[in-house]
């Protein structure tokens, strides 16, 4: 298991522990580590504490993402964890361009059915494609080159987290090309 899927089964567990305590995300991540991080790997705790301090700073913005995304489910009607799994696999959409929307999925899913109940996986895939949607996370830009992991096009420009390139070209929200007609390259990003 990798530091960063650690660290994101922490920041899930912390934040539900958020959540259900009304622990501030200092105190919920001070109290985690001293129950369960003996061993804690230093890259994994360094992920989990942003996510959590994270999540926590813009709870409301996320939540409204979630909201708009989720089909006759208000968020207080989530079950906890799920409601959790998705504000983390949201902030990881709007706030880390550099993980690449496929991972950012496929770890929500798996953290969905270690944590979550039956239909928690299908239900958290389908709310947090529909943000990558409307947040431009498809993994091409305007041009219709394929944006790296590192957050860069393939032809060498930065994609910012706003979904410009650092030249001002728009980042499509379908994942082919604005300038082909539509018959660009699909998402060749790989996990």
């Amino acid at each position: 298991m990798g530091a960063r899927h650690s660290g994101r089964e922490a920041a899930v567990q912390m934040l539900f522990q958020m959540e259900a305590s009304g622990a501030s995300a200092d105190d919920a991540i001070e109290l985690f580590w001293r129950n369960f991080g003996a061993d804690a790997d230093p890259e994994s705790r360094a992920f989990a504490e942003d996510a959590v301090r994270g999540v926590g700073a813009t709870k409301e913005e996320l939540d409204k993402l979630i909201a708009d995304a989720s089909t006759h489910w208000r968020i207080g009607r989530m079950a906890r964890v799920d409601r959790n799994v998705l504000r983390l696999g949201v902030w990881e959409l709007a706030y880390r361009p550099e993980v690449p929307r496929a991972v950012v999925l496929d770890e929500a899913v798996e953290l969905a059915k270690a944590y979550g109940t039956e239909e928690s996986s299908a239900f958290v895939n389908g709310v947090l494609n529909r943000t990558a949607e409307t947040l431009g996370r498809d993994g091409t830009s305007a041009e219709g080159g394929v944006v790296n992991h590192d957050g860069t096009s393939a032809e060498g420009g930065v994609v910012n987290h706003d979904g410009t390139s650092a030249e001002g070209g728009v980042v499509n929200r379908e994942a082919t090309s604005a300038e082909s007609g539509g018959a660009g390259s699909k998402d060749k990003e790989q996990v």
